[in-house]
């Protein structure tokens, strides 16, 4: 929804509240559940409001727990009966400057102020632990925006008495905890607050009189921030930019002023804009997001304004380039095909208005931001959110190489006629285990990001899966697969629970990367082995159908399962006999380090 996309006009979305939720929930297929306990130290219920907006924007539709005005130490230390039975996915602690509980004061010593400090530090570390131990789900905390005035002046921020020194300090320390802790989290409110405008963000008259932490119009930008962090803990994030060329990437249009006369580079400060915002695209790919071109141009054309001399990105850092006068809207979806990607996972950047209307019509979820002027551009989209790292994996970092790779795969395939000699020149080989610690991160950040080869659509937080890791009753899968263009990483996971002899299959998902690849074939061969050590006799397997996963409608079908059930949701049941033999299905993927 448009409205709900930076930048927004935050006091029209508080005025529009109920209209703008009514539009979200009439669109309500699909939507993942997910409970969020609130837990304040100042006026929280807009918070929440505005927090639902943005889930269900996100697809999220989000249930809430909204503890007691300033009751957010108590409710960790000891959690109300309600909280307990609410179970929370996730837990948003939503404190400010305003509880701290004592600010140091100039007649104060040191050694009174690094009390004070440790007090404060060991207040915040006692509720994460509580809430750790109780609910093992995540933690997002916020950390302290500036103070709204500086007794010092400048010298606030540098003498150890200064209120500004010492949130800065309790910031610092909150940043080391959040590294440090695994399911912690820090939406910053300290940035923004001084992006929004620390005066405004800290008019006393909303504190004074409803106890709210912000002026009242700055709510839905911390909403925003917060809503962003838990969509993409829950695998919302988008993977990757479809970018236009002409006044997007450079100032000017290759076709018609030429190469030479393209507006990047130092010379001009208008070329100097289009280079940062260059070098702006170019470092997403350190986080795993790849780049793409789709653009009205002779392909010739592109390739030489991306050759300019001063061109920071080059024709190497895009995984696909359309350059050709079709649609963009269809030129958008063929990246997306190309890709194995859904077209919803994908931010479209282009200058003109036209085609960015266009596309956002006729591709649903695609996001497509109005940029604005080139000296707009970084500002828009960064704030937008739309790849907020909450993990950043190996795996993560591959990424765009992965894809690059993937490309490959796609040029050799065409040379071979028979598709099993295609498979046999890949020279595959693969790994598969059951869950470890090293990669519980990574099996949950598949469990939630997984839509199109996943069966049951589960979503699965770390510390969930490190609970089903350690059950007995469990049988826990993760494959890697690797070939001679290099490492896919973890591509695919399965869980099983075992009942009496039986197991029922509660997840099994797979990268779209590896599709056709045989990757499923060896998951099923180990997956039985696991079964048959189990005592097991029977798999059962369970296909719940989404607007994403209509791929593997026949998925157990395929794989010599007999369906037993079908309700009038379309949700149907398998079983398979494995206790009178099994025939080996994987043909063409080695399997390493012992397993067979």
């Amino acid at each position: 929804m448009k409205e709900l996309e930076y930048p927004f006009n935050a006091k029209q979305i508080i005025s529009k509240k109920r209209k703008l939720r009514r539009l979200l929930m009439e669109k309500a297929d699909g939507f993942v559940e997910k409970k969020i306990a609130i837990l304040g130290g100042s006026t929280t219920s807009e918070i929440k409001n505005m927090m639902e907006l943005f889930l269900l924007n996100q697809g999220i539709r989000p249930y809430f727990y909204e503890a007691e005005y300033n009751q957010y130490y108590q409710e960790s230390l000891f959690p109300s009966e309600e909280f307990v039975k609410f179970s929370p996915d996730i837990i948003y602690v939503c404190t400010s400057n305003h509880n701290i509980e004592q600010y140091p004061s100039i007649s104060d010593a040191e050694e009174t102020v690094d009390r004070l400090f440790a007090d404060e530090v060991q207040k915040y570390c006692t509720i994460w632990d509580k809430l750790e131990a109780k609910f093992h789900c995540p933690i997002i905390q916020n950390n302290f925006e500036k103070p709204a005035f500086r007794l010092l002046g400048n010298r606030d921020s540098y003498d150890y008495r200064g209120r500004t020194n010492f949130l800065m300090r309790l910031n610092m320390e909150f940043s080391r905890q959040a590294w440090h802790r695994d399911n912690l989290f820090l939406c910053d409110l300290d940035y923004v607050s001084s992006d929004y405008g620390l005066g405004k963000w800290s008019d006393a008259y909303y504190y004074c009189m409803y106890k709210y932490a912000m002026h009242i119009e700055a709510v839905p930008y911390l909403a925003f921030q917060v809503a962003n962090i838990i969509k993409s803990l829950f695998g919302r994030n988008k993977k990757g930019f479809v970018l236009d060329l002409d006044n997007t990437l450079w100032g000017g249009v290759v076709g018609d002023d030429g190469v030479d006369n393209l507006a990047i580079g130092s010379e001009l400060p208008k070329g100097q804009i289009y280079t940062k915002f260059q070098q702006y695209i170019k470092e997403h790919k350190e986080i795993g997001v790849f780049l793409t071109i789709d653009s009205k141009n002779e392909f010739e054309n592109a390739i030489a304004g991306l050759k300019h001399p001063d061109s920071i990105l080059t024709e190497e850092d895009f995984v696909a380039i359309y350059a050709n006068w079709e649609p963009k809207d269809q030129n958008l979806l063929a990246i997306a095909t190309d890709l194995q990607v859904l077209p919803e996972s994908l931010v479209f950047i282009d200058d003109n208005p036209a085609e960015r209307y266009i596309v956002e019509e006729q591709l649903e979820g695609v996001s497509v931001p109005d940029i604005g002027k080139e000296q707009d551009y970084i500002r828009i989209i960064d704030r937008s959110g739309f790849f907020e790292v909450t993990s950043l994996s190996a795996d993560d970092q591959k990424r765009v190489a992965m894809y690059q790779e993937n490309a490959k795969r796609k040029q050799a395939e065409v040379s071979f006629a028979d598709y099993g000699e295609y498979l046999q020149s890949l020279e595959m080989c693969a790994v598969i285990k059951e869950f470890d610690i090293m990669h519980y991160a990574r099996i949950a950040q598949l469990s939630n990001k997984s839509n199109q080869f996943n069966l049951t659509t589960q979503r699965f937080t770390k510390e969930e899966i490190e609970i089903i890791a350690n059950e007995s009753s469990y049988i826990t899968l993760y494959g890697r697969l690797e070939d001679r263009f290099g490492d896919n990483g973890v591509v695919s996971v399965v869980i099983g629970k075992i009942e009496n002899d039986s197991c029922h299959i509660k997840l099994w998902l797979m990268s779209c990367r590896v599709l056709k690849r045989d990757m499923e074939y060896a998951m099923m061969d180990c997956l039985v082995e696991r079964c048959l050590e189990y005592g097991v006799s029977q798999i059962y397997g369970y296909y719940y159908p989404t607007e994403k996963n209509s791929m593997v409608k026949n998925f157990y079908r395929d794989m010599g399962f007999e369906k037993i059930s079908e309700n009038e949701n379309f949700n149907t049941e398998w079983k398979l006999d494995i206790k009178h033999g099994y025939q080996r299905k994987n043909k063409y993927i080695e399997l390493k380090d012992g397993e067979s």
